[in-house]
């Protein structure tokens, strides 16, 4: 450690951002990063804690408390103060095979359990592992490292979202020839067509795909495994299987009115809207335009604020986004102990964004749809909701119970359903015989990720159900770690 007062010296500093008038306004991103002057003040507020909660990634009720795949936050803290980059960029990599990608999408539990967090502000370490990534390409640092020598095995990747490009990596590292499959035309999965541009820049992804190419790996686009590609093949040409497609099956809302046009799976949204920026910017028309329409979304989440976020770049009449949770306390309370995930409210870009256009919050909380109200020609024309409050049934378990007097009626030319994921789709796994836990994910136990289908793994959200981008890369790594055991009697992967 560096500077032992650095904490007490120097405040919290973050990257600023675009106005969110100004930002609206195209499809980029919108963080302009500190000099790296400034972040090197910013890590030297990393102090010595002894046992430093930020890189444990340990489950705490439920949540991520530190780091998932283990970063070693206080060392590459320290060596950014020092100005080494170089060597910070390598103990970076030696955890954690995506920063460019974490460091914008990663909500960063690690900072939710920094000791300094405890009585001050966390130290800013997400915006510092983004900083040492960028630098790292900007620089030069990062080339194609295909591996010396090939072990002649042959590995199939079924998805090519964050788990799959981890799990590829890996297995590329130990000398296995890796195929990855995406049923999509470009190739990132959720990385690429679920989060929005303005939040992660696809160049950043095609980059890390073509580095990965670079090194080996071959892709495949446009493959979708079960239906236009068979299992059969996949079965005879390679000597392991690894199922990483993810849970994209998104939670419907099958109440009245839900057929009408006009009412979306938050998915089908958000992913033709990059396709179609990505193809033409817009120009082919092929995607749904929240442009001139009240737009309801039902859903609090990230996905909930990227359909926000998106809908206003639209140029949308209005935006509501729903909540039938209560609003999140401002500060800690007393049942959210450091070093568990901060439960507090949190207001991201889209609300941001919407509260500059209309004035305030867009979101409205402990609120229920009812049903859905179309026009006479199909078209969704308004939606009807109730209040609710949270109360213990007989058997102590909470449930909505409705206000009465508190129903109303919106106007709304476009719903968007954000309410999560229920599971990957069951097509691949079917096929091949794996067997499925109680919320239908791939059953395969955690460490060791084998199905009960020889020669087939399972990791990431297939396997874990919806989570964090930084889950996925550690069980990607992991993944592949257990799929080299297999292949080769032992592993020296991490």
């Amino acid at each position: 450690m560096g500077k032992p007062t650095g904490f007490i010296e120097h405040a919290r500093e973050v990257a600023s951002e675009a106005s969110p008038l100004v930002r609206i306004g195209h499809w980029k991103e919108f963080a302009t990063p500190l000099t790296q002057d400034k972040l090197q003040v910013q890590g030297s507020r990393c102090m010595d804690c002894g046992i430093p909660f930020c890189h444990t990634g340990s489950l705490i009720s439920g949540m991520a408390a530190g780091c998932p795949v283990n970063n070693l936050i206080p060392e590459w803290n320290d060596l950014v103060y020092r100005g080494q980059w170089r060597e910070a960029l390598d103990r970076l990599h030696k955890t954690n095979n995506f920063p460019e990608f974490t460091g914008r999408v990663c909500p960063a539990p690690c900072e939710g359990s920094c000791t300094v967090g405890l009585k001050d502000t966390p130290v800013t370490i997400k915006s510092i592992e983004k900083a040492i990534i960028d630098k790292g390409f900007d620089e030069g640092w990062i080339k194609p490292e295909p591996p010396e020598t090939r072990t002649g095995k042959k590995v199939a990747v079924v998805g090519s979202g964050p788990s799959g490009l981890a799990a590829a990596a890996q297995l590329n590292k130990a000398g296995h020839w890796v195929t990855v499959f995406e049923r999509a035309d470009r190739v990132g999965g959720l990385l690429m067509y679920g989060i929005p541009n303005m939040k992660l820049d696809k160049k950043y992804v095609q980059r890390r795909v073509d580095l990965l190419e670079a090194e080996g790996i071959a892709f495949v686009t446009g493959a979708h495994v079960g239906v236009n590609y068979p299992i059969e093949k996949l079965q005879e040409e390679f000597d392991a299987i690894v199922l990483c497609g993810g849970a994209t099956k998104g939670r419907d809302l099958p109440i009245e009115g839900r057929e009408l046009g006009g009412v979306h799976l938050a998915m089908e949204f958000l992913s033709k809207n990059t396709k179609s920026l990505l193809d033409s910017e817009h120009a082919d028309r092929e995607f749904i335009s929240a442009e001139g329409k009240d737009v309801i979304v039902i859903g609090g989440g990230d996905t909930g604020t990227d359909c926000v976020g998106t809908s206003i770049r639209h140029k949308c009449k209005s935006v509501t986004q729903f909540e039938i949770m209560p609003k999140s306390p401002e500060t800690r309370p007393a049942n959210n102990p450091w070093p568990e995930w901060p439960k507090v409210l949190k207001v991201d870009y889209g609300q941001q964004e919407a509260a500059a256009l209309q004035g305030e919050d867009p979101r409205t909380y402990l609120i229920n749809t009812k049903k859905f109200v179309g026009d006479e020609n199909g078209n969704l024309k308004e939606l009807h909701t109730v209040l609710i409050e949270w109360q213990k049934n007989d058997k102590g378990a909470f449930v909505p119970v409705e206000v009465p007097g508190s129903e109303k009626v919106y106007p709304a030319q476009l719903v968007l359903i954000a309410m999560g994921f229920t599971g990957p789709e069951s097509t691949v796994l079917d096929q091949l015989g794996v067997a499925k836990d109680e919320r239908s994910n791939a059953k395969a136990d955690y460490g060791k990720f084998a199905t009960n289908v020889d020669g087939v793994f399972a990791a990431g959200d297939m396997r874990r159900g919806q989570s964090l981008v930084v889950w996925a890369i550690n069980e990607g790594r992991a993944v592949a770690r257990e799929v080299d055991r297999f292949l080769m009697g032992s592993s020296n992967l991490p």
